[in-house]
């Protein structure tokens, strides 16, 4: 039978480093007993249950729909006083395709005839007056965290059709310039970014404009594999564990849950200590995230790394 968290697992929150995973509501997670019984029937409660074991946590919700400030208000009431919660942007703002009928009315009715037949919408086809509303609603549904000291980042994580190129940078450029004042870290999904001969320029770029470079852990060998380097570019530094099941990264027809299916082994985790020393020396704050959301993979290795991280001291 599946392990049921207690408090004794808590991950610390350390003032410099935090640790977390990215995501509490994940399927898998839910029906792999880490919750309590009781508690895993209640979206109030697994808020609470989780944010008692971990200072930090993603949400990825906001990349399909805009941010409500009900909800942030609500997300705000169920976490401690210290506690970070970083938002995936919604996808329109990273020239992800969305789904119109997860659009606001108003924004969607404001829309084109021609766009509003299409299943799926890119920023092409939204009026620049309409995508600069998109940007200013998911800034203004963060209010409540903003105001409360809760919001981490904001994860601008672009797809793999993404290469380096000044009309690339300038759309990076674009999503600072409408999400203003908030730590905006890029993660890339696009191997030119990060290949050798790109990487002091990426860096400088993401330095220059005040961007935290998003460090990864995930499966080499395929066209959007970004190398392991541990980076700082801002005061924020973020390291994303994908997992490394290459098997499953690109087989078609899979869940992200079935593509992110791996559990860390103690040594590979070892192998980021000294990754995360340097990110600790130069940085204000660490994030490490996992991401290998099925089960309860992810809330464990978050916990291995947390032991892990306690020891060395």
């Amino acid at each position: 039978m599946p392990r049921t968290a207690t408090k004794k697992d808590r991950v610390s929150g350390r003032d410099k480093v935090l640790i977390g995973t990215c995501s509490w509501t994940d399927p898998t997670l839910i029906a792999s007993g880490w919750y309590p019984e009781d508690i895993a029937k209640k979206p109030d409660e697994r808020l609470r249950y989780y944010a008692e074991r971990f200072p930090l946590v993603e949400n990825d919700a906001s990349y399909y729909a805009i941010p409500d400030q009900k909800q942030a208000k609500l997300w705000v009431e169920r976490t401690p006083d210290h506690f970070k919660m970083n938002f995936k942007a919604f996808g329109t703002i990273t020239t992800h395709p969305t789904d119109p009928k997860r659009l606001p009315k108003e924004l969607r009715e404001s829309l084109p005839e021609d766009a509003l037949e299409k299943r799926r919408l890119y920023p092409k086809d939204f009026p620049k007056e309409v995508l600069d509303e998109v940007h200013a609603r998911f800034w203004v549904g963060l209010e409540p965290l903003r105001k409360s000291g809760k919001l981490g980042a904001i994860l601008l994580q672009y797809p793999e059709w993404f290469p380096i190129g000044s009309k690339n940078k300038a759309e990076i450029l674009r999503a600072r310039e409408l999400l203003p004042d908030d730590t905006l870290a890029v993660e890339f999904r696009n191997r030119t970014w990060m290949e050798e001969r790109n990487q002091e320029e990426t860096l400088a770029f993401l330095r220059q404009n005040g961007l935290t470079y998003v460090s990864v852990d995930e499966p080499q060998g395929f066209p959007s594999s970004i190398p392991p380097v541990a980076a700082v570019t801002a005061p924020l530094a973020i390291v994303r564990f994908h997992g490394r099941n290459a098997e499953n990264w690109k087989k078609p027809g899979l869940t992200a849950a079935e593509r992110f299916d791996y559990e860390y082994r103690l040594p590979e985790l070892k192998e980021w200590l000294p990754k995360i020393k340097r990110l600790e020396e130069e940085a204000d704050e660490v994030h490490l995230l996992m991401n290998n959301c099925y089960g309860d993979k992810a809330v464990r290795n978050a916990a291995d790394l947390g032991k892990l991280l306690a020891a060395r001291n």
